[in-house]
């Protein structure tokens, strides 16, 4: 899962960053909603969280322009208005939620993850294929039952992929929603991670690789 921080408060949207990666959640940031609109149009994001009060283009402004795309993301609209004509207003505006600052983080992964649910509406909330049982909300994945501890990322990676249905997922695409903006294209990253993923798992192997094309779970 990938997510998009609108927030003009660094130290805020930081900290909200670093909870997220603790969820096995990349994100990226920007501070302005004209950065919003250009980040959410070159890279694919499950959710975006937008603060409504942001300097320049209005973050209702953005909400409005993020709603009308057709491959529009979730949106979780961030605000400290607490009223409620301000609440129903964000979500007149095309928001799916909404939270009034200031906020619990473990309240705000939760409603990421609902939101991210939402989006992925063909699959149930525990992911199952392969005698896999990946549980994103616990983060937690079984093999036949036994459990499997998985780092953060391998996490992200293997949700991507589970949620692909069998379908083949490229290597670009896991970068896109396994890492944040700051990951290199040219690394080997996502090899080596498929590669300690499958040994984690163990075999018979569950991962295959499509060479020249990318990885998918043998369901």
């Amino acid at each position: 899962m990938r997510v998009l921080i609108v927030e003009d408060e660094r130290y805020l949207a930081e900290a909200v960053r670093d909870w997220l990666a603790g969820e096995a959640i990349a994100a990226d940031i920007v501070g302005d909603g004209a950065a919003a609109l250009e980040a959410v149009g070159v890279n694919r994001y499950d959710v975006v969280l937008l603060d409504r009060d942001l300097p320049g283009l209005h973050g209702d402004e953005v909400c409005r322009m993020l709603a009308a795309r057709e491959d529009r993301p979730k949106i979780l609209m961030l605000t400290a208005a607490r009223r409620l004509h301000d609440r129903v207003g964000g979500l007149e505006l095309g928001a799916d939620d909404y939270v009034a600052k200031p906020f619990e983080l473990p309240e705000l992964v939760a409603r990421v993850r609902a939101l991210a649910r939402r989006r992925f509406t063909a699959h149930p909330p525990v992911l199952e294929a392969a005698s896999l049982r990946v549980d994103p909300f616990r983060r937690e994945v079984y093999r036949e039952g036994r459990y499997v501890r998985l780092s953060r990322k391998e996490f992200a990676v293997l949700e991507v992929l589970m949620r692909a249905g069998g379908g083949v997922v490229s290597a670009e695409r896991l970068l896109e929603e396994a890492w944040d903006e700051n990951a290199n294209p040219f690394t080997n990253s996502v090899k080596v991670t498929i590669s300690t993923l499958r040994r984690k798992l163990g075999p018979p192997w569950v991962i295959r690789t499509v060479p020249g094309v990318g990885y998918a779970v043998d369901v």
